[in-house]
C-alpha cells in the first residue's frame, strides 16, 4: 500500500501540472484526463487514511482500468495537445507511474 501510494504521488503531480496549465482550460479531454486521475486517487484516500491496505488494494485494482485509460488517452493527445518539454516529461512520468503501479497490482483490473 505504502509503495503503491509513493508512485501516486507522481500522477498526482501530473495531474495538478494539467490542471493548472492553460491548456486543460481550453480542451475539454485533457481536463477530463486530470479529473480521471483524480477520481482514482479520491477512491484511495480514506482507505490509506484508515490504514486499512485490504480496502485501498481493492479500490486500486477496481479502479486500475480507470487510471489505464486515462494514462492512455493522454499519451495519445500529448503531442497535439503540446509538444513543450514540460508536456513530454509529464507524459513520461505518468506512464511510468502507472506501469510500476500496474507492476505492484498484478496488471489486474478488478475485472478479470
Amino acid at each position: 500500500m505504502r509503495e503503491l501510494d509513493q508512485h501516486l504521488a507522481h500522477v498526482w503531480m501530473v495531474r495538478t501540472f494539467l490542471k493548472h496549465s492553460d491548456e486543460a482550460s481550453e480542451d475539454e479531454e485533457l481536463a477530463e484526463v486530470h479529473r480521471d486521475l483524480y477520481d482514482y486517487m479520491l477512491a484511495l484516500g480514506p482507505s490509506i487514511d484508515r490504514g486499512d491496505a485490504v480496502k485501498y488494494l481493492h479500490l486500486a485494482r477496481k479502479k486500475l482500468s480507470k487510471l489505464r485509460k486515462a494514462t492512455e488517452f493522454f499519451l495519445e493527445i500529448q503531442p497535439e495537445v503540446s509538444g513543450h518539454m514540460n508536456f513530454r516529461m509529464a507524459a513520461k512520468s505518468l506512464g511510468l507511474a502507472v506501469r510500476q503501479i500496474e507492476s505492484l497490482l498484478g496488471g489486474s483490473d478488478g475485472h478479470s
